[in-house]
C-alpha cells in the first residue's frame, strides 16, 4: 500500500512517479528565477537581459553638472556607466557687429548644434565612463525625436563621405 501512495497511475494503467517530476519542475523554476535575478540586478548578465545597445537604442544621460550626453548606454546598472556613440548639444551665440555709438541687439536667439564627441581639441575617444553618482537620470529617446533625426542625418552624411 505504501507503493500506491507515492506513485500515481496514468491513463494507460502504468505507474509513474509524480513526486519526482514535481521536484524536478520546482528545481528548474528556482534555478530560472535565480538566473533571472542575477541577470537583472548584477552586471553578470547571464541570460542576456541587458544586451549592448542596438542602433536604435539612443538615450539621453543627464548629469549633475548640467551637461546632457546622447548615446548608447551599455549597462545602466554598472558603475561606472559606459556611454558610447556620444553626441552633445553646443550652444553658440551669433556674432554681432556693433558700430560706434550703437548698442548690441540681444534679441537674437542662441543657436543649438549637435556635436559628435571625438572632434574636440584634446581628441577624446568616442566612449565615456561616467560615475553613476553623477547621473541624475537616463531617458530613452524616441525614434522620431529631433536629436535622433540629427544623429541619423550625421551618420548618413559620414557614410556618403566614405
Amino acid at each position: 500500500m505504501s507503493d500506491e501512495t507515492t506513485q500515481v497511475k496514468n491513463a494507460s494503467g502504468k505507474k509513474s512517479s509524480g513526486g519526482v517530476f514535481a521536484s524536478i519542475v520546482a528545481i528548474v523554476v528556482v534555478v530560472l528565477i535565480a538566473l533571472y535575478a542575477i541577470s537583472s540586478f548584477t552586471s553578470l548578465n547571464i541570460l542576456g537581459l541587458n544586451p549592448q545597445a542596438t542602433s536604435d537604442n539612443w538615450k539621453a544621460v543627464f548629469l549633475s553638472n548640467g551637461q546632457v550626453y546622447f548615446g548608447k548606454v551599455e549597462n545602466e546598472r554598472t558603475n561606472p556607466v559606459v556611454l558610447k556613440d556620444i553626441y552633445y548639444l553646443q550652444v553658440t551665440q551669433p556674432l554681432q557687429q556693433v558700430g560706434e555709438g550703437q548698442r548690441p541687439v540681444t534679441a537674437q536667439e542662441p543657436q543649438l548644434s549637435l556635436v559628435k564627441l571625438g572632434n574636440e581639441l584634446h581628441g577624446p575617444e568616442d566612449q565615456m565612463r561616467i560615475n553613476k553618482d553623477h547621473i541624475l537620470f537616463v531617458e530613452d529617446l524616441k525614434g522620431d525625436s529631433r536629436v535622433v533625426e540629427a544623429i541619423n542625418n550625421y551618420i548618413a552624411s559620414q557614410e556618403t563621405d566614405s
